[in-house]
């Protein structure tokens, strides 16, 4: 009795858990740095519909935290891998205290490191309390729950919202706005939907581009971030909807499936995330490999997805290349400028979160602002020195390489899933920020240390009984 009520106080942890993850989905999926400029929700509407400051989350973590560090040291339990996966978080980590000694941003590094630490917190709590595959199919009904819910979202956004508020904001500024309420006109202008422009109000053209584009981004702060997401969790999402339907009448079971690959895949293509769309060929690549195929199979597919996956790339992003492929030269510029400020401060960089202070001055002048380098490793670099780096990159390599090896020879389809969406995630990190966004960061090391904990248990495990 004893045993299966500490079962069961684990599962309602991993429950709870995977709940709040998911609430980080849905309202927590901006950057930390732009806290600042995210309204405080005043109504119930607020509340539902907008996107909350993501200091609250610190808050609403902090109690999951202290109740898994307790449940730890209570159960004793103990790290049952390499001890370098545990020292490099935790040096990471310190060094980023050490680097806020001498940030040139004490707003901007404080928010960052309490981003930071949930991204540790996740890490350890994954590995030492849920790691195994029933606290981890606990642990994804809240996640999944929640990414299902954007993507339908997502869907929403390009079949109707894009194009009902494109239609809106021309019919509007054709008609002088006189279709709209006077208070309903006064809040457009405050969230600068509509500008002034020669003393004129006109329908701001940088929405009418957004609507026209219809790059969808569900719940996250815009359509990379959710390319990420789907990078993420997609492969688990697949694996859980064929396992939980398989007792389903076949109808319902095909129901399911087909629509878990649905918004999967719609709402990836709608994002057009070029990166994303890359890293998915090569996952798709890696997958192959594990089928249990003759090489001849297995080559021969690879070439298809390949051309396949390679002609629609060409086809669908032809008016980016030949427009010059401004996001791409935008990040070069990016990239520069933290290679820059690494060198000049070479130990301690200028503070995590930092990154957009010495941009402000080292940026060409051709390009726009930006308040993140667009590459999560580089930052590291940049913001923390060189120390910082080294640490982040080696531990992220590391944690992949260990568990890479573990569960490509002894784990589950859904350890497999798992695993193919972390390397999708940190590999998108090269170009992206995802590091400082909770919701994406704290679910994938959160699920990094579920990972590693079954990786050192279960599966070594199965290892010893082969």
């Amino acid at each position: 009795m004893t045993s299966e009520k500490k079962i069961s106080g684990t599962a309602c942890y991993a429950l709870a858990f995977g709940l709040f993850l998911g609430l980080c989905i849905w309202k927590f999926g901006n950057p930390v740095i732009l806290d600042g400029k995210i309204q405080t929700p005043v109504s119930v509407s607020d509340l539902l519909n907008d996107p909350w400051p993501t200091r609250w989350a610190n808050w609403i973590f902090l109690p999951l935290a202290l109740a898994g560090a307790l449940m730890t040291f209570a159960k004793r339990l103990r790290w049952q891998t390499t001890q370098w996966l545990w020292l490099l978080p935790l040096l990471w980590f310190g060094w980023q205290l050490f680097s806020a000694t001498k940030t040139v941003d004490a707003s901007l590094t404080m928010t960052t490191l309490w981003q930071f630490f949930g991204c540790v917190a996740c890490y350890f709590l994954g590995a030492l309390v849920l790691g195994s595959e029933p606290m981890l199919r606990w642990l994804l009904i809240g996640v999944l729950a929640a990414f299902t819910f954007c993507l339908v979202r997502a869907v929403d956004q390009r079949l109707i919202e894009f194009p009902q508020g494109h239609q809106m904001l021309i019919e509007g500024e054709r008609a002088g706005w006189t279709n709209f309420p006077p208070e309903i006109f006064l809040e457009m202008k405050h969230e600068s939907v509509i500008i002034t422009t020669n003393g004129v109000d006109v329908a701001n053209p940088a929405i009418l581009a957004k609507f026209a584009k219809g790059r969808v981004n569900g719940t996250l702060v815009y359509p990379n971030a959710l390319a990420g997401a789907v990078l993420l969790l997609f492969p688990v999402s697949l694996v859980f909807a064929f396992n939980s339907a398989k007792r389903l009448r076949p109808a319902i079971r095909a129901m399911v499936i087909g629509l878990t690959l649905f918004l999967g895949v719609a709402g990836f293509f709608w994002t057009g995330s070029k990166l994303g769309w890359l890293i998915a060929i090569a996952l798709g690549g890696v997958c192959l490999f594990r089928l249990k195929w003759a090489a001849r199979l297995k080559w021969a597919a690879l070439t298809i997805v390949l051309l396949v996956g390679l002609g629609v790339f060409t086809v669908r992003f032809h008016n980016y290349f030949a427009a010059g492929a401004t996001s791409a030269s935008a990040r070069l510029d990016y990239w520069r400028a933290a290679a820059q400020t690494a060198v000049g401060h070479p130990l301690l960089g200028t503070g995590p979160g930092t990154f957009q202070r010495p941009y402000a001055k080292l940026k060409s002048p051709a390009e726009e602002m930006a308040r993140l380098t667009h590459n999560d490793y580089l930052e590291q670099f940049s913001d923390s020195g060189i120390p910082g780096g080294i640490f982040y990159a080696t531990w992220i390599l590391l944690a992949l390489i260990i568990i890479g090896r573990r569960v490509w020879n002894f784990g589950s389809p859904m350890a497999f899933a798992v695993l193919a969406g972390l390397l999708g995630w940190f590999v998108q990190g090269i170009g992206e920020f995802g590091l400082y966004v909770p919701a994406l960061a704290w679910t994938a090391f959160a699920l990094l240390g579920c990972l590693l904990g079954l990786s050192g248990n279960q599966i070594d495990k199965s290892a010893v009984a082969n």
